[in-house]
C-alpha cells in the first residue's frame, strides 16, 4: 500500500501518549504502515558496553508509530487530511497532494 505521508513532512500526533506533539517524518516503512517521527514515541533501550560504546547504559531511541495515528499539518499549521489531484503538463500526468482543509498544495 502506498502511503500519502512522505519523508520530510511535518505531522501532528492525534492519538496515544504523545498526543498533540509535532515533528518531522524521518523514515517511512510502507510495508509495516509505520513512520518514524522526530521527537515522538521515545523509548529507553538498555545497551551493553562495546568497543564502540565502552560505557553502555540506557539510551533514548525514537520508535516508529502507525501512520493512522498522525495527521499532516497544512500551511496554516492545522492538522488535515490529504487529497490527491491529477494535473496534466503536456503529455505527462502529475499527481499533486493537497490539504483538504484549505485546498493548498503540500
Amino acid at each position: 500500500m502506498k502511503l500519502k505521508i512522505k519523508k520530510g513532512d511535518i505531522v501532528q500526533v492525534i492519538t496515544g501518549d504523545d498526543k498533540g506533539k509535532t515533528g518531522r517524518v524521518m523514515l517511512v516503512y510502507p510495508k509495516k504502515m509505520k513512520i518514524l517521527v522526530e521527537g515522538v514515541n521515545i523509548q529507553k533501550k538498555h545497551t551493553r558496553p562495546t568497543q564502540a560504546d565502552p560505557k553502555g547504559g540506557i539510551k533514548s531511541k525514537e520508535m516508529p508509530i502507525h501512520y493512522s495515528n498522525v495527521m499532516i499539518l497544512d500551511s496554516d499549521k492545522n492538522p488535515t487530511r490529504i487529497g490527491i489531484r491529477i494535473e496534466k503538463k503536456g503529455n505527462k500526468r502529475q499527481s499533486i497532494r493537497y490539504a483538504k482543509t484549505n485546498g493548498k498544495d503540500l
